[in-house]
């Protein structure tokens, strides 16, 4: 008996998914229930079990690939079970994709990936339009006192190519506003120095009990209705090799700051080593972005769909400020709403962000 192993459908906007690594090779004898392939889709990384024991008679779907959700990307079982002939034979190449679609020869293909040209563009010398290597020659030479040189191509595949779609919709569909406000990090500096939490884990915790209290910004636009989420999920943007990814503090508002900042250490080394389950990546009702380790002031975050807004939080540097009648340097940051004006109007925005920062410049409403 042979079983196969397909792309699955980790999520139910997922359509497609990214064959990462295989952990066997064909002929290797595999257990039921032993990672075998790793697969990545809507932001995370899924180590696919083997559905049976056996051997791992065929890998259908090459490294890199990018297939549909439900297709076969190996077989497994007895050694000496019966392949489907009809299912075998759509094995996938990321690096020819592109290139299928053109007439061209091997060494023609190999040049144009390394010179990072579009083999589209390239008029092929032989029989029915066919590209010779020496095309590609003859075409790059033209191009080179025009075009600037490609010193590296990086595949839109996998997380980032996840990300770039869902960003580019956020933005196509959900009218952005975007507000800023300065906040007073003094007593959040003490509390992240007493009590060895980090500062997103006390951002968090101030933006889970703001959402607790304005339930508004914490919910979604479904068709025709806005429905106000009950769970304060916060998800913690977070840039990692593969691309961006956001791995979600559950009911963060019911958690104490040491509990959130417990769940943000794990789930960001998680991210790191690229072992995030699908739990841990969905669910989201709320996403912050920290961009202060980098340096930057302010800036006007991209909403994760499909939530109402996002939290955006700039470094914290001393700064001089007027305090009743008198100049104090003090740490300041600046926060950054960015909404969708479908579902919330500037003055409860102003009033929910208002809110945040008086969270974290009064902690100890916080700390428990």
């Amino acid at each position: 008996m042979v079983s196969k192993v397909v792309m699955p459908r980790l999520s139910l906007t997922m359509k497609e998914g990214t064959v990462g690594k295989w952990y066997k090779k064909e002929g290797e004898i595999v257990k039921k229930g032993e990672a075998l392939v790793e697969v990545v889709s809507e932001k995370a990384a899924y180590d696919l079990e083997a559905p049976v024991s056996g051997v791992l008679r065929k890998i259908i779907v090459s490294e890199g690939s990018d297939v549909p959700v439900d297709t076969i990307l190996a077989f497994v079982g007895a050694s000496d079970g019966l392949l489907p002939e009809a299912e075998t034979g759509v094995t996938t190449h990321p690096s020819e994709k592109l290139e299928e679609r053109f007439l061209a020869s091997p060494a023609a293909k190999h040049l144009a990936r390394e010179r990072g040209i579009d083999l589209s563009l390239v008029k092929g010398s032989g029989p029915e339009g066919r590209i010779s290597e020496e095309d590609v020659e003859r075409f790059a030479k033209e191009s080179d006192a025009t075009m600037p040189k490609v010193k590296e191509t990086i595949p839109l595949s996998g997380l980032r190519k996840t990300s770039a779609e869902r960003l580019s919709m956020s933005f196509r569909t959900a009218p952005h506003s975007t507000i800023m406000m300065d906040v007073d990090m003094s007593k959040a500096r003490m509390l992240h120095e007493n009590l060895r939490v980090a500062y997103t884990a006390i951002i968090a915790k101030a933006a889970a009990k703001a959402l607790a209290e304005d339930s508004v910004i914490n919910s979604t636009l479904h068709e025709n209705e806005i429905r106000i989420y009950e769970d304060v999920n916060i998800g913690i943007a977070t840039n990692t090799e593969g691309g961006l990814i956001v791995p979600v503090v559950r009911n963060a508002d019911v958690k104490s700051l040491e509990e959130v900042d417990k769940a943000i250490k794990e789930l960001l080394e998680k991210a790191r080593i690229g072992r995030l389950v699908k739990e841990e990546v969905t669910g989201g009702t709320f996403t912050i972005t920290n961009l202060g380790m980098f340096d930057v002031d302010c800036f006007t975050p991209i909403i994760n769909p499909p939530e109402a807004a996002i939290l955006g939080v700039g470094r914290a540097v001393d700064r001089p400020i007027a305090l009743e009648g008198r100049i104090e340097v003090r740490p300041m940051a600046t926060l950054s709403l960015s909404y969708d004006h479908r579902i919330v109007d500037g003055a409860p925005a102003a009033k929910f962000l208002r809110k945040v920062k008086e969270h974290l410049e009064n902690p100890r409403t916080i700390e428990s």
